[in-house]
């Protein structure tokens, strides 16, 4: 049997108010003077600051980078890198969802090991330990807080580059529902069924253990539960903090066990559009798993009735077409655009990123094995 390995950050703070211990916690971690690392839309409505103010209220300095983009580029790195060296600073934090999380990651591996992001394009190619680095999470759905993945996207290739090092795994997240109640219903809903990919993608992976099982299907079971409340009132805190605890635990399982051809393939429309990946995990999700389905079809049945539906007298292949199907109606539920065509994409593109998607590290791990003509067959089929 292979040898498995299990990613998480060492301490991981949950519930309403967590966030006012993130001074405290990056003075624990060695931090002198902290990069706030976030986006422009989180400084603009006070919420850097407010974090700033926390971290200075325990002793620290704190500057405020909030360059970080929607699918953050290796210009944002470098950007965020520049006002490192330049304000002399000793830890990071991050703060927003996978945006400013992963162009925080990249700004770590520049501060550590020096050189350019695209060195560290795929598997462990970094050799320092990672600079002080907390997360803090305003999002139910990236889970790139705790894990070991950094998506940059390469503004030279149009790609979006998978940087998977146990390295860069925060050494500490923090998950506070109370920042999460302002989150606009569209972005509740594309955060959280990237939530449910990544915990249906990683129950399936041909790398799936015990450990990355059971926190798939408890992710499931909360998502489909609590995901059309929190978006039908983002100030619904049980909603709130359900989603944050199920989001977590998608994380747990695909940092461990990986994740498939869903994401191989969002990345490529995340780089080669700038679409929001979360949308573009949510149309796809449906098509790849229906593609999968004869790989692992008692798999699929389990994930219905993490879903909260009734299989019993079926089938154990109707059973798992349920799952697809149940998918589906949430997806629908909670507001997803139906389709590809909607958000852009054109079928003339199809080849070259599914060309990509086939090279993308996420696609190792797919319980199907998809030739480039069917990748390109499921991108038709979502458009």
């Amino acid at each position: 049997m292979a040898v498995s390995a299990y990613f998480i950050p060492t301490v991981n703070l949950m519930g309403a108010g967590c966030v006012n211990e993130v001074g405290e916690r990056v003075k624990s971690l060695g931090g002198k003077k902290a990069l706030i690392i976030t986006d422009a839309g989180l400084a603009k409505i006070g919420i850097a600051d407010k974090v700033k103010e926390i971290i200075e209220g325990s002793g620290l300095e704190a500057v405020v980078f909030d360059g970080a983009e929607p699918n953050p580029t290796d210009n944002n790195v470098d950007a965020g890198f520049k006002v490192w060296q330049d304000e002399k600073c000793d830890a990071i934090v991050s703060l927003g969802g996978g945006s400013s999380h992963d162009c925080a990651k990249g700004v770590g591996l520049l501060a550590a090991n020096g050189g350019k992001i695209h060195d560290y394009e795929g598997v462990d190619q970094s050799t320092n330990p990672m600079v002080p680095l907390v997360a803090v999470n305003t999002t139910a759905g990236t889970a790139s807080e705790m894990t070991r993945f950094c998506i940059i996207t390469d503004t030279s290739r149009k790609v979006k580059m998978a940087i998977v090092d146990w390295r860069v795994t925060p050494a500490l997240s923090i998950n506070d529902p109370e920042l999460m109640a302002g989150m606009p219903p569209a972005l509740t809903a594309a955060t959280g069924m990237d939530a449910l990919t990544h915990a249906v993608e990683a129950y399936v992976s041909i790398a799936a253990t015990p450990l990355t099982d059971s926190a798939a299907l408890m992710a499931i079971e909360l998502i489909a539960k609590y995901l059309p409340a929190a978006v039908a009132n983002g100030t619904n805190m049980e909603a709130r903090e359900k989603m944050a605890y199920a989001q977590f635990l998608g994380g747990m399982a695909f940092n461990n066990a990986s994740l498939g051809y869903v994401h191989a393939m969002a990345h490529q429309l995340g780089g080669f559009y700038n679409l929001p990946h979360g949308v573009c995990n949510a149309i796809l999700l449906p098509h790849v798993e229906q593609f999968n389905l004869i790989a692992c079809p008692e798999r699929f049945k389990d994930i219905a009735v993490a879903l909260g539906e009734n299989v019993e007298g079926l089938s154990t292949n109707d059973a798992a077409q349920v799952a697809i199907d149940s998918i589906k109606r949430l997806s629908v539920s909670v507001g997803i655009p139906a389709g590809l065509t909607e958000l852009g994409v054109k079928e003339g593109d199809l080849k070259i990123m599914a060309e990509n998607a086939k090279k993308d590290a996420c696609q190792l791990t797919n319980p199907r094995l998809a030739t480039l003509e069917e990748v390109i067959e499921i991108f038709k089929k979502a458009l």
